[in-house]
């Protein structure tokens, strides 16, 4: 059996490694250059590969293809693998057939790195043999060849979630579903939608749905569809039979015939959607029957996500907030509604298609400057320009950095929220947000 890899990033390794373990005949091939450690690995691995362009004749000899999550179906030799007939999958696809491990999938717009964090943290503390994949971490498919977890918990973008076939997690969760990445799915946000609820599409009568119930998408998608897994909501604004609320500033959450409770003022992270996460977080560990102690203690002395509302320094009175992983429209809504004081927002980057006008009622209210950090601002400029007097434009983080520390003053907030991607400019998120972090200690 032949296993051609689309891409040698850090899935596409992982599943390479994988599919020689399970004796498939593997080659890996990327349009670019692979990046030294990658290469490093196929080489000590003895997995031929090739990079900076894709040859045909040896692509479509091909079983299966795993492809990165970052090649868009419409590129012309997935195009032409598909004519062919020759299936392509994911690696979460891929890794999945061959572990029996629980494993716990997580999806959303918003949320699900710090919920796939959160619950990974509360399920390590109770002494499980867990692994953290997906979108985070090391690569899925290099785990179960090499470490044999018996419980995963998986972060999942929409892009893997259009790669698979039988994946079925344990248990689901969908932390909230919001215009993003349209700019893959023919700008139909329904289309996007169908993506995020492919997680739950090979789940039985024993595995479970956790999502919010306060998110209309999410209802009238549920009302309209079947689903079998047994439904678990989260909700801040209703009491409910079965799932996660607030009563009294406590958490309740209420699975089968157990009952947990915590206040919100002993969560480690603070802000609404944050007490969503840990809500949805602390349902999939009762769930695996975590003991109601440990859950407690995790959730009360949890570190957030790296590029997450993270606090940088606090400088002559102002506070500088690295909020890079903020890449659409409503992770930004999160963060700007989260400010306490006048606040210089850093926004910009590749835009996916976004709609400023949902943040017009918090930039009236809370902004005070805007810094672009964009190739292409117009958008931007055009939608606040008659409500800020300042918004100047910048091309690098040093230089946002620079610029705002000059408009702020004692008491305000400098705060990196970018609401679009960063490839223009930088390598990926993480690379903005240490960029900013770097460009602020330098100060």
């Amino acid at each position: 059996m032949k296993l051609v890899v689309l891409g040698a990033g850090e899935s596409g390794v992982g599943a390479a490694i994988l599919g020689k373990q399970k004796g498939y005949d593997v080659f890996v091939s990327d349009n670019r250059t692979i990046a030294k450690k990658y290469k490093q690995v196929l080489l000590n691995n003895e997995i031929s590969f090739e990079e900076n362009g894709h040859s045909e004749e040896n692509i479509f000899l091909a079983d299966v293809v795993m492809k990165s999550p970052g090649i868009p179906d419409s590129v012309l030799i997935i195009r032409r693998l598909h004519e062919l007939g020759i299936k392509v999958i994911s690696e979460i696809e891929f890794a999945s057939k061959y572990t029996d491990a629980t494993i716990v999938g997580i999806t959303g717009s918003n949320g699900k790195t710090t919920t796939t964090m959160l619950a990974h943290h509360i399920l390590k503390n109770e002494g499980f043999n867990v692994g953290v994949a997906g979108n985070i971490g090391d690569s899925f498919a290099e785990q179960v060849a090499e470490k044999q977890h018996d419980t995963y918990v998986l972060e999942l973008s929409s892009f893997q979630l259009d790669g698979i076939e039988k994946f079925a997690p344990h248990i689901a969760i969908i932390t909230n579903i919001t215009p993003d990445h349209l700019d893959r799915y023919d700008h139909k946000f329904e289309n996007y939608i169908e993506s995020k609820f492919r997680i739950i599409m090979n789940q039985t009568k024993d595995d479970y749905l956790i999502y919010d119930g306060d998110d209309v998408v999410i209802q009238k998608w549920l009302e309209n569809n079947k689903i079998k897994a047994q439904l678990l909501p989260f909700s801040l604004e209703k009491s409910l039979k079965k799932g996660a609320f607030i009563k009294d500033n406590n958490i309740i959450i209420k699975t089968n015939t157990d009952q947990f409770k915590m206040g919100i003022k002993s969560l480690a992270l603070q802000g609404k959607h944050n007490v969503k996460n840990s809500m949805a977080a602390a349902m999939t560990a009762q769930l695996l029957k975590v003991r109601k102690e440990t859950i407690r203690e995790s959730l009360e002395d949890f570190e957030g996500a790296e590029h997450r509302l993270e606090k940088v320094l606090k400088i002559n009175g102002v506070k500088y907030i690295n909020d890079s992983k903020a890449t659409n429209i409503n992770a930004t809504f999160y963060a700007l509604d989260s400010m306490k004081t006048p606040t210089v927002w850093i926004v910009g980057g590749v835009d996916k298609g976004n709609d400023y006008f949902d943040l017009m009622p918090l930039v009236r209210e809370k902004v005070k400057a805007i810094i672009c950090l964009g190739a292409d601002n117009e958008k931007i400029m055009q939608t606040f320009g008659s409500v800020i007097d300042l918004i100047v434009e910048t091309m690098g983080a040093e230089e946002a950095v620079k610029v705002a520390y000059k408009i702020a003053e004692k008491g305000d907030a400098v705060l990196l929220s970018p609401a679009c991607a960063s490839f223009d400019l930088f390598d990926n998120y993480e690379d903005r947000g240490r960029q900013f972090k770097q460009a602020v200690r330098e100060l």
